[in-house]
C-alpha cells in the first residue's frame, strides 16, 4: 500500500455496510468490573456463541479453525461482526493473521458500536495502520490524513492488536507497542467486535483468534 493511497476521503467512500451484519440495538446493561477483570472472552471454539455466520457470493464471516474468519470476495468492502454486548471503557485485544489474498487489506478491532456507528483500529498486512470512526454511513480517520506506515506489522505472521477505549481517548497498540492515541467523544458506550476489508483487490482472507475484553 502506498502511503498516499488511503486518504480520509477515499476511505470514507469505500466502506459498504452489510445489512445482514448489523444486529439490533445492543442490550443496555453495561458490562463492567474491577481493573484487570476479563469482561468477555471468545476463543471461537463454539460456533453457537453468537457471532455472525454469513456465507454468500460476497464473502464469508464464520467460525473456522479455532478462530473467526473473514473472506471478502469483492473489492472496496468492509465486513464486521460483534457479539451483541454493551460496554463502557474497555481494553480489546485479539490476534489476527492473513490466510491468503492481497497484502493491501484491512483487519482490526472495534469498540463502542451502536447501530452501525463505531470506532475502528485497523492494520494492513503491507505495513500501515489507522484509527478512526464510522459515523452516519461514512468512515473518517481521526487525527490522520491517511493510514500511517509502521514496521511493527508482521506481514506473514500473527499480529496482536489492542485497542483501549477509555473516556474520550482511543489508544492503539500493534504487537504490544503503542502506535496511536487520539481523542474523540462521539461514542461513549457500545459493543465491541472485529472487522476486515478490501481495497481495490478482492480475496482478502484473514483469521482472528483469542478475542478478549478487559476492564481498564
Amino acid at each position: 500500500m502506498k502511503f498516499t493511497r488511503v486518504p480520509t476521503v477515499i476511505l470514507s467512500s469505500i466502506i459498504l455496510v452489510l445489512a445482514s451484519c448489523i444486529p439490533a440495538s445492543p442490550p443496555q446493561t453495561i458490562l463492567s468490573g474491577n481493573p484487570g477483570d476479563i469482561l468477555y472472552q471468545e476463543l471461537f471454539a463454539d460456533n453457537t456463541s453468537g457471532w455472525d455466520r454469513v456465507l454468500n457470493e460476497g464473502g464469508i464471516m464464520d467460525y473456522d479453525s479455532g478462530g473467526y474468519r473473514f473472506l471478502i470476495r469483492e473489492p472496496k468492502v468492509n465486513y464486521w461482526s460483534t457479539p451483541g454486548k454493551h460496554f463502557g471503557d474497555v481494553r480489546v485485544e485479539a490476534d489476527v493473521s492473513r490466510l491468503d489474498g492481497p497484502e493491501e487489506n484491512r483487519a482490526g478491532l472495534m469498540c463502542r458500536y451502536q447501530n452501525g456507528d463505531h470506532y475502528f483500529f485497523i492494520i494492513s498486512t503491507d505495513g500501515f495502520y489507522g484509527v478512526g470512526k464510522f459515523i452516519g454511513g461514512q468512515a473518517v480517520l481521526i487525527a490522520q490524513e491517511s493510514m500511517m506506515p509502521t514496521d511493527l506489522i508482521l506481514g506473514d505472521g500473527v499480529n496482536h492488536l489492542r485497542a483501549d477505549c477509555i473516556g474520550n481517548t482511543l489508544t492503539f497498540y500493534v504487537n504490544f507497542t503503542q502506535v496511536a492515541a487520539v481523542q474523540d467523544s462521539d461514542f461513549p458506550v457500545g459493543d465491541v467486535g472485529v472487522l476486515a476489508g478490501s481495497f481495490n483487490e478482492p480475496g482478502v482472507d484473514v483469521l482472528f483468534q483469542n478475542f478478549v475484553v478487559i476492564q481498564p
